[in-house]
């Protein structure tokens, strides 16, 4: 069993930044490929960002692609994901995900992850 809590969430302006965090427990976050995803209210799940297990690969949503940024850090068991010039658009509740024991890069389907946070909510006012 692996839990996951997100943090750094809250209420900003359009063209505001934040960093959410994630911290995962137990032994298995340095063999895991870590996910980001969010769900605004009456829409699908969707991907956000990925990382792989070393942190040398990461992958990103058109959407927030050169605005976004995922990193981890292996001694923490903590995922991070920095987002600059927020939009209205970017509201939604922010959720990391783990998939456990992926080898080789990170995938972009919820369905490949294991574990799931609660969520932690970004609010974008214009």
């Amino acid at each position: 069993q692996v839990q996951l809590v997100e943090s750094g969430g809250g209420s900003v302006q359009a063209g505001d930044s934040l960093r959410l965090s994630c911290a995962a427990s137990g032994r298995t976050f340095s063999s895991s490929a870590m996910g980001w995803f969010r769900q605004a209210p009456g829409k699908e799940r969707e991907f956000v960002a990925a990382i792989s297990r070393s942190g040398y690969s990461t992958y990103y949503a058109d959407s927030v692609k050169g605005r976004t940024t995922i990193s981890r850090d292996n001694a923490k068991n903590t995922v991070y994901l920095q987002m600059n010039k927020l939009k209205p658009e970017d509201t939604a509740g922010y959720h990391c995900a783990i998939d456990i024991n992926r080898a080789v890069g990170a995938s972009t389907s919820p369905r490949s992850y294991d574990y799931w946070g609660q969520g932690t909510q970004v609010i974008v006012s214009s």
